[in-house]
């Protein structure tokens, strides 16, 4: 058995591991990637920008030592130009020798990730403008930050915050600019209003957000770039810039040998990861996902999934059996002293797709009100107005949220009406929970309202 891994960061690392250990002696695994390092946590890169530690090999999973050691192939800087379905071959480049040759597999799994999107802004190539995805991208935001005395963030999703906090926590001013008219706009528009507003609260001269405006040239000289215009007009002064606009599927490669693409723009895949064409798999953040509440194709770019869909891709291609029924958009980030968490469908998704539902809000303590650390949290519910199905829920505040989201996460899967979680028995004591967790009340006051509907 040969089997041909493209891609090597978090789906494809994985997929080359798991396959070897399934693998007998005399099969062959091979792992190729363009890029100079493999297995890597790139949801790290923003956590060693701010100083959490001090080496970037921290970052690094697996070296590819350790990958040769276990009887894995890994081949850095080398490019796949092309797959030859026919032939079951891949066209390969090699940069350091420039040179080209084919490579024969029996089962192939594609894992070519995403790349970032670049605006549409004049002089984005001038020095010290950079994305946040790669090794080097951490180690050149790092050394550049020794010297910056003012930064520019664009795009205000999960990365976009995650580096406001990196550079904040580095006591350099930084201005945020988002296109759109919210921040973290996937979010409900009530709840990412509180987001802004808190973050705002918690700014301390320290930092900027501008919303509804979009950055269309830099400023610059030979030494990098000084500032940055709006679309508003408004002038920028900064010394570095930190490109957070979201990322694009890698999927050119795969629709080239006419393997089908998903409306999402991602590599379409089965439940086994399988894509149009047999004994070729994809994974990872180049694959569409299925969105399980609607089960309808989605494309979330996560570190997580990506591991999960590894793991059953090399399965599979090995000859077992294993399915990825697919994910509920759960995510959770941090900015500062705010904890920001999600699953599910928004309210405003739910309507989007023609769904009637029922919302809660609730804004309490984390923890019993006496407790020194406890800390407000806001808890949005969404469910089904006619059946009362648990469909989505999203969480702020300076207190503990993620663990109220996956709690809810689990509940959705085991599609659980508001109702029949209300009675849920959650865990007590004053460091962790109040006597009724917030989360409880959201979902009695869905049950609440769907009970009044119907009288």
């Amino acid at each position: 058995m040969k089997i041909i891994i493209i891609g090597g960061v978090a789906a494809g690392a994985k997929a080359a591991a798991k396959s070897r250990r399934l693998l007998d002696k005399d099969s062959s695994v091979k792992l190729f990637t363009d890029d100079t390092n493999v297995s890597y946590s790139s949801c790290g890169i923003p956590y060693y920008v701010e100083g959490n530690f001090e080496n970037y090999q921290t970052l690094l999973v697996r070296s590819p030592e350790e990958f040769e050691a276990s009887g894995v192939n890994v081949y850095l800087r080398h490019k796949v130009l092309k797959i030859l379905t026919e032939s079951k071959q891949i066209l390969v480049y090699n940069f350091q020798s420039k040179r080209a040759f084919l490579e024969d597999y029996d089962k192939l799994i594609i894992a070519t990730g995403a790349s970032p999107i670049l605006p549409n802004i004049k002089n984005i190539w001038y020095k010290n403008i950079f994305t946040v995805r790669k090794i080097e991208d951490a180690i050149n935001i790092k050394n550049k930050l020794k010297t910056s005395k003012r930064a520019l963030i664009i795009g205000g999703g999960y990365i976009g915050l995650e580096m406001l906090e990196a550079l904040v926590k580095n006591n350099i001013f930084t201005t945020l600019v988002d296109k759109n008219e919210r921040i973290m706009s996937h979010f409900d528009s009530d709840i990412s209003d509180v987001i802004l507003e808190q973050l705002n609260l918690i700014s301390e001269g320290k930092f900027k957000i501008i919303t509804n405006a979009s950055v269309i040239e830099f400023k610059g000289d030979a030494d990098g770039i000084t500032g940055a215009i709006t679309d508003t007009c408004e002038e920028i002064d900064c010394d570095i810039a930190i490109i957070c606009s979201g990322v694009t599927p890698n999927s050119q490669l795969a629709a080239d040998c006419g393997i089908t693409i998903g409306e999402t723009g991602a590599i379409s895949v089965d439940r086994h990861m399988e894509t149009s064409v047999k004994d070729i798999y994809a994974c990872g953040d180049c694959a569409e996902k299925n969105f399980i509440i609607t089960n309808t194709p989605v494309w979330f770019p996560l570190g997580s999934t990506a591991n999960k869909e590894g793991r059953c891709a090399a399965i599979n291609a090995c000859g077992g059996h294993d399915e990825f029924l697919g994910v509920l958009g759960s995510a959770v980030t941090r900015c500062l002293k705010l904890s920001i968490s999600m699953t599910g469908l928004t309210e405003q998704m739910a309507k989007s797709l023609n769904i009637d539902v029922v919302t809660s809000t609730v804004t309490k303590y984390d923890k019993v009100g006496y407790m020194p650390d406890a800390k407000n949290i806001t808890i949005k519910v969404v469910a089904d107005a006619r059946t009362g199905q648990l469909l989505g829920a999203q969480a702020i505040g300076a207190g503990d949220t993620d663990k109220r989201i996956n709690t809810l996460t689990t509940a959705i899967l085991a599609k659980l009406t508001a109702s029949e979680f209300s009675k849920n028995d959650l865990t007590y004591a004053p460091p962790f929970s109040t006597t009724i967790d917030p989360l409880l009340n959201a979902a009695e006051i869905i049950s609440d309202k769907i009970k009044n509907s119907g009288s």
